[in-house]
């Protein structure tokens, strides 16, 4: 299945991602490149809400770059299957192996946008990330290892705990979107 046929099938739960979905799609059609960052522009990239068993709690890492806490991700660099992506960026982030979907359907969607900043000595202007989320769950037991490149501290917080300690603004939202569907899974 492509990630338009994917994008189609997803049902938006409020109109941020109504809109969003529109604009993908629209993307989609108009570039034949979104998969690469090659597209300065917009491209498609891949996040975790990672939860432990209970819901309760989410695994937040101290991103570098960003100089806040945040969920794990990452740019799907030419891979269609962004469920792939977010499992591998899980991975690579926090060091986690036991890590599973809670579903292999798309959690949620959103167009992010990424202001212009230095990356590896290079000048990456500003862009919009076309994000698909995935729910995953992890063993809170299990240990963690920092990725230094990416991020300094990895941390497992409450629902809550999680948007107040995110300093960017935008994402504080989306989490609270996040949490939001998470509550009404488990309802």
């Amino acid at each position: 299945m492509t990630i338009r046929n994917e994008l189609m099938a997803y049902c938006p739960y409020n109109e941020q991602e109504k809109k969003d979905k529109e604009l993908m799609l629209r993307y989609i059609d108009q570039f034949s490149d979104v998969l690469k960052r090659e597209n300065e522009f917009a491209h498609f990239t891949a996040s975790a809400w990672i939860v432990n068993k209970e819901r309760t709690k989410v695994l937040m890492a101290f991103h570098n770059q960003y100089q806040s806490w945040a969920w794990m991700g990452g740019h799907a660099d030419g891979n269609a299957d962004l469920l792939h992506v977010a499992l591998k960026e899980t991975e690579e982030e926090t060091g986690l192996k036991n890590i599973k979907p809670i579903m292999s359907d798309y959690y949620s969607i959103e167009i992010l946008g990424v202001d212009g900043h230095m990356k590896k000595g290079k000048y990456v202007g500003t862009h919009v990330h076309l994000n698909v989320t995935f729910l995953i769950e992890a063993d809170e037991g299990e240990g963690t290892t920092i990725a230094p490149d990416e991020n300094s501290a990895i941390e497992w917080m409450s629902l809550d705990e999680a948007i107040e300690r995110s300093s960017e603004p935008y994402m504080k939202q989306v989490y609270t979107k996040l949490n939001e569907k998470l509550r009404n899974v488990q309802d």
